[in-house]
């Protein structure tokens, strides 16, 4: 009998890279990569740890209002966005930092997020990287309608590379509660959408654990709504990249769904506002040290004798200078203006929101130290209308 966790031997789990660091064979999935691939993996793990380590640094300091750290999700991470062809198109959730570094996007723009400075600065066409998804779940509806949106403009199964694409929904174990989760899944079935449903169950939905959510293995769920699932090993870069690949290529040939449950686990807390200590043990904790998505693939490159230190010297470097860079961009922000958010609710202003607007700004002046930015909501106050108190936190 299995239970949720995967604990019990009946639950076949997808893994070429042993934590040890040794290759072993898969007979559906194989990497057929080299070992230059597998250091290029390496670097960019390492790059990630390296950004959600300065960004919750930075978060402590109080440069930031909140980060959510990936922290033992790197290989799930970079493993699906390193499989992603030239086309695909991909709807994260606030936590995947390293597919957003894989497709190019400035992780500035991530901190530029979490302080406060805009709603997701990058552009979601260029990136093939949608924006941040905070509503937990909404996410995989976004995806499975630009899915089939794809599968209507015939951009699947054409045989054309240059023409084909698929489509990535990410979300996390908690959101499988959620009904968005499961009505996305209706849809992507019923329509055949081309899609690639990628769960990261890193085994706690804030405080609670997947054990109290769901009597089966997450990947198990597809085969209700009828596309194949599989669970792959979350901290096996090859594995991860394996299985995604074959994903994505049956969603580009119009073959449909798939549901990719990459089992992993959340080193730290589920955000910087979080703590872990309070709803798991610290010997939990170190069971999964030993299963270091970045170590293992370490202790191949040495074991294979394709990394030796000097390599693993550089790229301890490049992080380090990266992380400086990225540092000193952040501090270099400048502070938002609290009015402009009411400019970024509707393309177009609407006289109720000029009116929250102009009530904001009034209360903003109240205080000794008036700002230039309540004296400019002043003078667009609508005329004949008497400001209001406002509540100073703002729009939630």
């Amino acid at each position: 009998m299995s239970d949720a966790s995967g604990a019990s031997g009946d639950v076949e789990l997808v893994q070429l890279l042993t934590p040890e660091g040794e290759r072993v064979e898969h007979p559906e999935y194989s990497f057929n990569g080299d070992d230059e691939q597998i250091k290029g993996f390496y670097r960019d793990m390492v790059l990630t740890r390296r950004i959600d380590a300065e960004a919750t640094a930075l978060q402590r300091q109080g440069e930031l209002g909140l980060w959510a750290s990936c922290l033992g999700q790197e290989a799930a991470q970079v493993g699906s966005g390193r499989a992603l062809g030239k086309h695909d198109f991909v709807f994260p959730t606030y936590r995947e930092h390293g597919v957003a570094l894989c497709l190019g996007v400035d992780p500035l723009h991530l901190l530029g997020l979490f302080r406060g400075i805009d709603l997701g600065g990058w552009d979601s066409e260029k990136y093939r990287f949608h924006l941040y998804t905070i509503v937990i779940g909404a996410q995989t509806l976004h995806a499975t309608g630009y899915a089939m949106g794809v599968e209507r403009d015939g951009l699947v199964g054409t045989g054309d590379p240059d023409r084909d694409m698929a489509v990535v929904g990410y979300f996390g174990d908690g959101a499988s509660s959620e009904g968005d989760v499961n009505e996305a899944f209706i849809f992507a079935s019923s329509y055949n959408a081309p899609i690639v449903f990628f769960c990261q169950n890193n085994q706690w939905a804030i405080s609670e654990p997947i054990e109290r959510q769901s009597r089966i293995p997450l990947y198990r769920r597809a085969s209700g709504f009828g596309f194949p699932g599989v669970r792959v090993d979350g901290n096996d870069v090859l594995a991860v990249y394996a299985a995604t690949t074959t994903a994505l290529e049956r969603a580009r040939t119009g073959s449909g769904p798939s549901l990719i449950e990459a089992y992993t686990y959340r080193m730290g807390a589920h955000t910087t506002s979080d703590d872990p200590t309070k709803y798991r043990l610290a010997d939990e904790l170190e069971h999964w040290r030993l299963k270091d998505p970045i170590e293992r693939v370490r202790a191949y490159l040495t074991r294979s004798g394709s990394g030796d230190e000097a390599f693993f010297a550089d790229v301890e470097d490049d992080a380090s200078d990266y992380a400086a860079d990225l540092r000193a961009r952040c501090l270099a922000l400048p502070n938002p203006r609290m009015l402009d958010f009411f400019d970024y609710v509707y393309a177009e202003q609407t006289p109720y929101l000029e009116e929250q607007k102009a009530n904001y700004a009034e209360y903003l002046a109240t205080f000794e130290d008036v700002t230039s930015e309540a004296a400019d909501g002043l003078r667009h106050q609508p005329s004949g209308r008497q400001p209001q108190p406002a509540y100073p936190g703002g729009v939630h």
